[in-house]
C-alpha cells in the first residue's frame, strides 16, 4: 500500500526558525497524526534548504564556513520540532549526499533530453529571493517581498525549457482541480501561466556554495532548482536514476522508504503562499520533463502577522513558538494556530487573542466539560467499558465523516469547529438534563446521562489528539474504564497580562 506522503517546504537556513515555519510544520504533523489514527501509513518529510549566496553571506557574517552555519541552523530546526512535539518520518538536508547525487543526475538527464541548454542571461535579480524578476513581478524593479531594489546580473547559465510546458501545465490544472489549493489561489497561478512562461535560468557561475553540475563544474545548480528536487530525492528517486544504486538503496532504507513508488507521488506539498509559484509552476514542469508523476496537491497557506504588523527583526516582534509554549503550554499553542483563522488565509497573532481563545474554548468548553462529567461520574462507581449506544454518541459518529472531509481538504479550522460544536452541544446537554437534579428522582436516568457523556467524550478525545497530542493522552487516561480519579483542571484559566 502506497504511503500518504506529506511534505513541508524545506526551510532556508539563512536564519533561525520562527512561528511561520512552525505553522507549516505543525499543520503537516496534525494531518500526519490524523491519517495514522485512521490506520493510513504515512511518510512525513521536512528538512532544510542549505545552498545559495544568502547562506554564504550569513556564514561569512558569523565567521564560519557555509557548512558549519548550515549544520548549526539545521540542528536548531530539529530541536524546535522536538520541542513542538512534531513527529516527522524523515529530515532531508540539501547538503546530504543522497540529495546532491539525485540533483546532479536529474540535471544530466534533462540536459541529455534537451530540456536544459546552455546560454547567457541578463536580468534583474533579488538576492534575498535568489530569483530573477521582471517589472510585472517587481514594479519599479523593487522586490515586492523584501522591498529591496533588484540588481542587474549578467552571466553564462543553463536554462530549463519552462516555456515548453505551458500548455501541459494548463491542461493538468484543468484536469486536476484539487492540485492548486486552496482554490482561490489557483486562479492567480493559472493566469500567470496563461500570460506566457519564459525559460528559467537554473545555474550560477558566481555562487560557489551550491551543487556543481557534473558535466560543467564551473556552474552550480540554482538553489530553487536544487531545492525542489528534495521531494523526490527523499522519496528514493536516486536509487532509480543514479549509478551508485547500493548507496541510494541504503539511504532509502534509513529513511523508511522501500522504493520510490512506496511514497511517490506526494499527496500534499504544504507551503507558504510566497513560494507557491515555484511549487505550482516550475516543480510540476520539471517533473513532466523527467516523466515522473506529479503531486496530487500543492496547498499554500497564508502569512502570520503579529499584533497587525509583519514579523521583522527590526520591529523585534518575531514570535518564538518555544517561548509561548514554555509559558502557556504547547498544546494550547498548537490549538490556537489552527482554531483562530481559516487554514489557508492570513492570520494575526496576539497574546490577547491567544488567551481569549484559550479561556473560551479550552478552559470553559473542553476542560469544564471533562471536569463536570468526571465529577458527576465519581458518584456512580467505575467508569464504564464495553460497547454502548446513545443518541449523543450517534451524533458523534455522524460528525466523524464531516471531520474526515475537512481533514482531507486541509480545512483544519473547520475540523476543529465541528468538534467544538459537539463539545458545545454536550455542555448544553448537561444543562438541559441536569443529572444532579435528576438523580433525586431517577438515579438510573441520571447515570445514563453521565454514561452518554463519557462515551462521547472518548470519541472527542480521538479528534482532539492530532491537534493536541499531550491533551489527548491525558483525556484518554482520565476517561479510561476503572475507578474515577481526582485531577487538577485540564486547562486552568489564564489572565491577560497588562
Amino acid at each position: 500500500m502506497k504511503k500518504f506522503y506529506i511534505t513541508t517546504p524545506i526551510y532556508y537556513v539563512n536564519s533561525y526558525p520562527h512561528i511561520g515555519h512552525s505553522y507549516t510544520t505543525l499543520a503537516c504533523d496534525i494531518v500526519s497524526r490524523y491519517k495514522k489514527s485512521r490506520g493510513v501509513p504515512v511518510h512525513f518529510l521536512t528538512g532544510t534548504d542549505e545552498h545559495g549566496i544568502n547562506i554564504e553571506k550569513a556564514a561569512q557574517a558569523a565567521g564560519v564556513s557555509p557548512k558549519e552555519w548550515a549544520d548549526k541552523v539545521a540542528a536548531a530546526y530539529k530541536d524546535l520540532w522536538k520541542n513542538l512535539n512534531i513527529e516527522y518520518d524523515d529530515f532531508i538536508r540539501t547538503t546530504d549526499r543522497r540529495h546532491e547525487g539525485t540533483v546532479q543526475a536529474v540535471f544530466e538527464i534533462l540536459l541529455a533530453k534537451g530540456d536544459i541548454y546552455l546560454g547567457h542571461y541578463s536580468g534583474m535579480y533579488c538576492n534575498s529571493c535568489e530569483t530573477y524578476m521582471d517589472e510585472t513581478e517587481a514594479p519599479g524593479f523593487v522586490c515586492p517581498i523584501h522591498k529591496k531594489p533588484l540588481n542587474e546580473v549578467k552571466e553564462e547559465t543553463y536554462f530549463f525549457k519552462l516555456s515548453k510546458y505551458q500548455d501541459a501545465l494548463l491542461k493538468f490544472y484543468e484536469n486536476n482541480p484539487d492540485f492548486l489549493s486552496p482554490s482561490f489561489r489557483g486562479t492567480e497561478i493559472s493566469n500567470f501561466v496563461k500570460s506566457g512562461l519564459k525559460d528559467l535560468s537554473v545555474t550560477r557561475t558566481k555562487v560557489a556554495w551550491g551543487i556543481p553540475v557534473l558535466s560543467n563544474p564551473a556552474h552550480t545548480v540554482y538553489v530553487w532548482f536544487d531545492a525542489l528536487i528534495n521531494y523526490v530525492s527523499a522519496a528514493g528517486l536516486g536509487a532509480k536514476i543514479c549509478k551508485d544504486k547500493a548507496f541510494f538503496e541504503m539511504e532509502n532504507k534509513k529513511a523508511g522508504v522501500k522504493n520510490f513508488e512506496d511514497v511517490w507521488p506526494a499527496d500534499v506539498h504544504l507551503i507558504g503562499k510566497e513560494i507557491y509559484r515555484f511549487h505550482a509552476v516550475i516543480w510540476p514542469a520539471m517533473l513532466m520533463a523527467l516523466g515522473v508523476p506529479l503531486p496530487k496537491k500543492v496547498f499554500a497557506h497564508g502569512w502570520w502577522t503579529v499584533e497587525g504588523e509583519k514579523m521583522s527583526k527590526t520591529l523585534g516582534n518575531i514570535v518564538d513558538p518555544k517561548k509561548v509554549a514554555d509559558e502557556y503550554g504547547l498544546d494550547p499553542l498548537r490549538f490556537f494556530l489552527f482554531r483562530e483563522v481559516p487554514f489557508g488565509a492570513d492570520g494575526d497573532f496576539s497574546m490577547d487573542a491567544f488567551i481569549r481563545r484559550y479561556n473560551a474554548d479550552l478552559a470553559n468548553d473542553l476542560g469544564n466539560l471533562l471536569s463536570r462529567t468526571l465529577n458527576m461520574a465519581a458518584k456512580y462507581g467505575d467508569l464504564p467499558a464495553g460497547d454502548y449506544k446513545c443518541e449523543l454518541l450517534e451524533k458523534a459518529y455522524k460528525l466523524d465523516k464531516e471531520i474526515e472531509r475537512h481533514m482531507d481538504a486541509l480545512a483544519l479550522d473547520k475540523a476543529l469547529e465541528a468538534v467544538w460544536s459537539l463539545i458545545g452541544n454536550m455542555n448544553r446537554y448537561i444543562d438541559d438534563k441536569k443529572p444532579w437534579a435528576l438523580a433525586k428522582t431517577d438515579e438510573a436516568a441520571a447515570k445514563t446521562v453521565i454514561t452518554d457523556l463519557i462515551y462521547t467524550l472518548r470519541r472527542v478525545t480521538d479528534w482532539v489528539t492530532p491537534f493536541m497530542p499531550a491533551t489527548g493522552a491525558e483525556m484518554k487516561k482520565r476517561l479510561s474504564p476503572g475507578p474515577v480519579q481526582k485531577y487538577a483542571p485540564l486547562f486552568p484559566r489564564l489572565e491577560i497580562k497588562k
